[in-house]
């Protein structure tokens, strides 16, 4: 799935995306350690996979977005 980070802590390494209808999901440090970034900046493109429920998903990889 493709979203658009929103904010993100590099004191923490997590944050938040938006999905691409305006949802904010937060994403935990074990989420980005996932994608082997090093960063994230506000407007990236992202890949994220989830897992639970479709009304409350947990992010559990977030990556850069590549062609």
């Amino acid at each position: 799935m493709q979203a658009t980070a929103y904010t993100y802590d590099p004191r923490t390494r997590s944050g938040q995306v938006l999905l691409d209808d305006g949802t904010p999901v937060p994403f935990d440090t074990a989420a980005f350690d996932a994608g082997g970034l090093r960063l994230l900046r506000p407007g990236q493109r992202v890949r994220i996979e989830t897992e639970g429920p479709k009304d409350k998903p947990r992010i559990t990889l977030v990556t850069l977005q590549t062609l």
